[in-house]
C-alpha cells in the first residue's frame, strides 16, 4: 500500500505528469523577469564578490565556504552520471536544454538563497542556521508548512540521500577495483563521520579544501581530452544543436526526448528550486554584509554545477568513440567514454570521481537536515547525537543493501520539498525584488551594500538580534 501511494506520487511529480519540470521551468522563467534576468545582466558581477568570499571568523562559515558546501551537495552522481542518462535517453541535444535549465535555474537559486540568508537564525550553538523552513516560518508565517518541509528534508536530505550516495561509491569500487561492498562502507561511514562530527563549520571546511581541487581535476581532465580531439569539437557542437531542435533524421520525437531529458537532469543536477542550498547560504556570514551577495554566491554554484561540470562530463561523452544505443545507461557509459579516451586508466579515474563526488555529498546532505533541527529545539548535544547515529547507521545499510524503494522515497521527498519551496518563494517575491534594488541601489552609489532591517520592506520578519544594528 505504502509502495503504491510513493509510486503514484512520483509518477505526478517525476513520472508521465512531469509536474514538477513545468513548476520548475515557471520559477525560473518568473525569476528571471522579476529579477530582469539578473543572471545575464550581473554575469560577471558573480565573479567579482569571489575576491572577499573567503572572508570570515574562525568561529563563523565564509561566503566562499558556503559556496563550496553547495557545491559538495549539488555535485554528485547527476554530474556523472546523470549525463550519461539524458545523452543515452535524449541524444546530444540534451545538453542545449541543460544549459538552458541552468541559465533560467540561476535565477531561482539566486531568490531562494537571498531568503535563506534574510530569515537565517541563530541555533543553541551561536551558529547561524537558514533555509526553507526559517522562511517559510518567518516569511509567511505558516508553522505547519515549515514543518512539513522539515520532514521531507529528513526523508530524502536526511536518510535516504545517504544511503543512496554510499551504494553508488561501493558500487563504484567494487566495480573498478573488486573491493568487498561491506568493507568499503565501514571506511567511508567512519570518515563522514569524523567531519560531520564537527558540525556545520568542519564540513564547511571540509568542503573549501576538497571541492576546489576536485572541480579543477576533473575540468582539467576534460579540458585535456577536448585538446587531443579538437579536429571532432566543431562536428560535436553541430551535432548538440542540430539535435537540440530535432533538425536531425529522427525530428520532432528526438528534439521532444531531447527537451524532457535535458531539463530533468539538469534540475537533479543543480537542484534549483528543491531548497536545500538554502541552508548553506543561510549559514554563512556574506561580505558585504547584505543577503544578496549570498544570492550571487550560489547562483554561481547553479552555473559550475551545469555549465561547466555537467558539460565536461558531455565532452567526453561525446568525444568518444562509444555506442549511444539509445536505452538508458548511467555511469557506464561515462565509464566506457573514459576507457575510450584513457584505456583501463579512465574506469579507474571514473571511480575515483564518483567516489569523491557522492562523499562531498553525503557530508553536505547531513549538514542541510540538521540546520533544521533547531526548528523542533532538538539542536542540543542529544538531538545532534541521535540524529548523527541514525544517518551514518543509514549510511552504513546503503552500502550493501537494495535501493529501489528508498530510491522511491528520495524521489518523492525531494519532490515535495520542491512544490513547498517553489510555493514559498513564489509568494515571497516582493522581499526578493525589494533586497535586489536595495543591493543595487547602493552600488550605485558606490557604497558597500549594508543590510538594514529598518530600511529595506520584507515580508514577516527577520529574527531579532540577528541583523539588527
Amino acid at each position: 500500500m505504502v509502495s503504491e501511494v510513493i509510486g503514484s506520487v512520483n509518477a505526478l511529480l517525476w513520472g508521465e505528469g512531469q509536474l514538477l519540470i513545468y513548476i520548475l521551468l515557471f520559477a525560473g522563467v518568473w525569476f528571471s523577469t522579476r529579477l530582469g534576468l539578473i543572471q545575464l545582466r550581473q554575469f560577471t558581477h558573480m565573479f567579482t564578490l569571489l575576491k572577499g568570499s573567503s572572508q570570515a571568523s574562525d568561529q563563523e562559515v565564509s561566503s566562499f565556504q558556503a559556496l563550496c558546501t553547495g557545491l559538495s551537495a549539488r555535485v554528485g552522481t547527476g554530474n556523472l552520471a546523470g549525463v550519461a542518462v539524458a545523452i543515452s535517453l535524449g541524444g546530444s541535444g540534451a545538453i542545449f536544454w541543460m544549459w538552458v535549465i541552468a541559465i533560467l535555474g540561476m535565477a531561482t537559486g539566486f531568490a531562494e538563497s537571498v531568503l535563506g540568508q534574510v530569515y537565517k537564525v541563530r541555533d543553541s550553538q551561536g551558529e547561524f542556521r537558514g533555509g526553507p523552513a526559517y522562511y517559510i516560518q518567518l516569511g509567511l508565517n505558516k508553522r505547519w508548512l515549515a514543518v512539513v518541509f522539515a520532514i521531507c528534508l529528513f526523508l530524502g536530505y536526511g536518510f535516504s540521500f545517504s544511503a543512496m550516495q554510499t551504494n553508488t561509491i561501493t558500487d563504484a569500487l567494487s566495480f573498478a577495483f573488486d573491493v568487498p561492498p561491506l568493507y568499503s562502507g565501514i571506511v567511508i561511514t567512519v570518515l563522514a563521520g569524523s567531519i560531520i562530527m564537527g558540525g556545520f563549520k568542519a564540513i564547511a571546511r571540509f568542503a573549501e579544501r576538497v571541492v576546489p581541487v576536485m572541480g579543477i581535476v576533473f575540468v582539467s581532465a576534460a579540458l585535456l581530452i577536448t585538446l587531443i580531439n579538437y579536429a571532432e569539437v566543431p562536428a560535436m557542437i553541430k551535432d548538440i544543436m542540430l539535435s537540440a531542435f530535432g533538425l536531425q533524421e529522427a525530428g520532432a520525437g528526438a528534439m521532444g526526448a531531447a527537451i524532457k531529458n535535458g531539463i530533468q537532469r539538469g534540475l537533479y543536477s543543480n537542484e534549483a528550486g528543491a531548497g536545500s542550498v538554502p541552508h548553506a547560504s543561510g549559514a554563512a556570514s556574506p561580505v558585504p554584509n547584505h543577503p544578496v551577495t549570498q544570492g550571487y554566491i550560489q547562483m554561481l554554484g547553479v552555473f559550475f554545477d551545469t555549465i561547466v561540470l555537467c558539460s565536461c562530463t558531455a565532452v567526453i561523452i561525446l568525444l568518444a568513440d562509444v555506442d549511444i544505443s539509445g536505452e538508458m545507461e548511467g555511469i557506464r557509459l561515462t565509464q566506457s567514454a573514459m576507457t575510450a579516451h584513457l584505456a583501463q586508466g579512465g574506469v579507474y579515474f571514473v571511480a575515483a570521481a564518483i567516489t569523491l563526488f557522492a562523499f562531498t555529498s553525503v557530508v553536505a546532505n547531513f549538514a542541510y537536515a540538521e540546520s533544521n533541527l533547531h526548528l523542533f529545539k532538538l539542536d542540543n548535544k542529544l538531538g545532534r547525537s541521535i540524529y548523527t547515529a541514525m544517518y551514518l547507521g543509514m549510511m552504513l545499510w546503503g552500502a550493501t543493501a537494495t535501493l529501489k524503494e528508498v530510491w522511491s522515497l528520495a524521489d518523492m521527498a525531494l519532490g515535495l520539498m520542491t512544490l513547498v519551496n517553489i510555493f514559498a518563494i513564489i509568494q515571497l517575491t516582493p522581499t526578493v525584488v525589494a533586497l535586489s534594488k536595495d543591493y543595487h541601489d547602493q552600488r550605485k552609489q558606490a557604497k558597500e551594500p549594508e543590510f538594514d532591517p529598518a530600511l529595506v520592506k520584507v515580508q514577516g520578519k527577520c529574527e531579532p538580534g540577528v541583523w539588527d544594528k
